[in-house]
């Protein structure tokens, strides 16, 4: 009995090493100037509170987002990763967003990030209220990145995606990033569920991203969750935060 608890004991203290060390190993390879960007004051509290489901580190990590890069935002929502993107790209690089629907009626509130933009901490961010689709930058930007947002590129009826996808290709520097993050639908869902549950098939994602010329060059499962039955809407109280979420890398190829 002895030496069983013994035995036990040591596997414990072994499998607790393992797991520090994978722990140590994540967060070692988390670039300082993404952990610093994540632990800027300046982000609101209601940012801060949603950095355990979001992951912003891991994210951004993954992503490659470095400083100097112009960065492309679209749909940037309330701002949750305009922030970080700012302080990663620092001084030296830019935030530009446009938009990617109709641009905001003249009447209408503008939208959260003329804010941020406005704020002099965030001096890198700039907001161009008109379609990325018009405006045709080419060969400008080191990362596009769009988070939770690509479903709903489906639900607008002028630009197609397959359109949007085509203008996100020419606004990239030769080997600059495309980076899609996104609520998972069903498997073999297609887009079927853009519009009434806010979710899209990845591999529904992946077919049209690389139909514009892009090579998908990571994937990762950080925000996996497997207890998600894929058949609520993103905004149910009863998944809103915990959707299982898939993140696409792609690559704008240097030829």
């Amino acid at each position: 009995m002895q030496r069983a608890a013994i035995l036990a004991a040591a596997a414990l203290l072994t499998l607790a090493a393992a797991t520090e060390g994978a722990y140590a190993a994540r967060h070692d390879s988390i670039p300082k100037y993404v952990s610093g960007a994540v632990a800027d004051k300046a982000r609101p509290d209601a940012d801060r509170e949603r950095d355990a489901n979001r992951k912003p580190a891991e994210t951004l990590a993954f992503a490659g987002v470095k400083p100097g890069d112009w960065v492309l935002e679209l749909a940037p929502g309330k701002g949750y990763f305009t922030r970080l993107l700012s302080a990663v790209a620092g001084p030296d690089g830019q935030v530009s967003v446009y938009t990617v629907g109709a641009p905001p009626k003249p009447d209408a509130p503008p939208p959260p990030v003329v804010a941020i933009a406005a704020d002099p901490h965030y001096s890198n961010v700039k907001v161009t209220l008109q379609r990325l689709v018009d405006v045709k930058p080419t060969n400008s930007f080191d990362v596009v990145w769009t988070t939770q947002n690509y479903h709903d590129f489906h639900n607008l009826s002028d630009p197609g995606i397959a359109t949007l996808n085509h203008a996100i290709f020419e606004s990239l520097k030769p080997g600059g990033t495309y980076f899609v993050l996104d609520h998972r639908a069903e498997a073999g869902s297609g887009a079927r569920d853009t519009n009434t549950l806010h979710r899209i098939d990845e591999e529904a994602v992946k077919k049209e991203v690389e139909a514009a010329g892009f090579v998908l060059v990571g994937e990762s499962d950080i925000l996996r969750n497997k207890d998600d039955p894929h058949t609520a809407k993103v905004f149910d109280g009863s998944i809103q935060g915990h959707t299982d979420q898939f993140i696409l890398k792609f690559r704008k190829p240097k030829q």
